[in-house]
């Protein structure tokens, strides 16, 4: 079976290649270009597909100084709502908006608000949600929102550290050492989420603090991301200088893993000398 499924794996991507070459189906030209934001800051931001799914059911979140993904579940076309209308919820809110832990936690709330009034109202959307990592520059610190099981990981003096900490059945298991973090990465159960926007009334939001400083470089990427590598592949991208390339050895990395999810990520340079 091993042989069969790299033969498979072989051939998907063989027409993948074919299909950039081309600038055909399966690629995200807009999202390729680094940019540049205020504050020292530039970033680039990725989404595709990927080799099974058959829609894309992330979103990229960036408004400003504020960064994100989302990775929508739920049947019929509800992940692909989920995403959308909490990015849409978060990006209206801040936008004007002094970076702040409340406001923060505000927008995250308004978004879960969005997506469980529209899923509670349309039995086609019933039971639809998304994960939601957010990336929100200040003066001087950068704030972390999370809920779900997308992460945010910080490179800082060609050290790798994950900021944020999964809301997942087998990352409880870690936490109660009932799992080893092998065990939990290979887990039958590893796509089971404990949080999520939009599945109750109310939401609970991790939200954390982290001093800016010149060099950093942070990673906000959804499971289909960082499900199909190992860690030193990870370190190993996030250490490439130009943010395009780094860019494009993260998506090659994914797809070569398989591509089994839709993979989508934002990687943000801080640049700021007086940071």
């Amino acid at each position: 079976m091993k042989g069969i499924r790299q033969f498979i794996l072989s051939r998907q991507l063989a027409k993948r290649l074919r299909q950039e070459q081309r600038g055909g189906a399966g690629t995200d030209k807009e999202d390729r270009a680094m940019r540049e934001a205020a504050d020292g800051l530039t970033f680039v931001m990725r989404t595709d597909i990927g080799m099974v799914r058959a829609v894309n059911q992330d979103a990229l979140v960036q408004d400003g100084l504020l960064f994100g993904v989302a990775d929508g579940m739920g049947g019929h076309k509800g992940g692909e709502v989920a995403s959308a209308e909490a990015r849409d919820a978060v990006q209206g809110a801040v936008r004007g908006r002094t970076p702040a832990e409340e406001a923060l936690r505000a927008a995250v709330n308004q978004a879960n608000e969005r997506v469980y009034t529209m899923s509670a109202a349309d039995e086609h959307l019933a039971g639809m949600g998304t994960t939601l990592t957010l990336l929100w520059a200040g003066p001087a610190e950068m704030l972390i929102a999370n809920v779900g099981d997308s992460r945010c990981y910080l490179l800082r003096g060609g050290q790798l550290r994950q900021v944020t900490q999964d809301h997942s059945w087998v990352a409880e298991m870690v936490r109660m050492g009932l799992l080893t973090e092998y065990e939990a990465a290979h887990s039958d159960m590893r796509n089971i989420i404990t949080r999520a926007v939009g599945l109750d009334p109310e939401v609970e939001t991790d939200i954390v603090t982290e001093q800016r400083c010149p060099g950093d470089r942070w990673l906000i990427c959804t499971d289909g991301l960082y499900g199909m590598m190992e860690a030193e592949e990870l370190l190993g991208a996030l250490q490439e200088e130009s943010l395009e390339k780094c860019a494009d050895q993260l998506m090659a990395a994914a797809i070569a893993g398989g591509g089994y999810d839709n993979i989508s990520f934002v990687v943000v340079d801080d640049r700021r000398k007086d940071a």
